[in-house]
């Protein structure tokens, strides 16, 4: 199943509703990724540009990025980013095709 890394940042009401109500942000990160027929496989509160990190494995990215946008849409995050991510085997495997591959392209000269 595709696995997809999706960082973003709590908006400044997103934070003040922390200090005030603090909640679990990665039951939210998991109900939502449910929601959309994936599954959660990590959250990370993380530090830099981002203020949060989710693992999730689903098959429909297009469905993911629905979720997602309902989340943008609430107000609580902003700068939402989705990355695909591939394991070393499915790496392994890309590069093996590439060199089936290499011969079908011809550069400008």
């Amino acid at each position: 199943m595709p696995r997809f890394i999706v960082t973003g940042t709590y908006t400044q009401a997103a934070a003040a509703g922390m200090l005030d109500h603090p909640s679990d942000r990665a039951a939210a990160a998991k109900k939502a990724v449910k929601g959309a027929g994936g599954k959660l496989e990590a959250f990370y509160g993380t530090t830099g540009p981002t203020d949060f990190l989710v693992v999730v494995e689903i098959d429909d990215v297009t469905d993911l990025l629905a979720a997602f946008m309902a989340v943008a849409a609430s107000g609580a995050v902003a700068n939402i980013q989705t990355q695909r991510a591939f394991s070393g085997e499915e790496f392994m495997a890309m590069q093996k095709r590439a060199g089936e591959l290499k011969d079908a392209y011809t550069p400008p000269n």
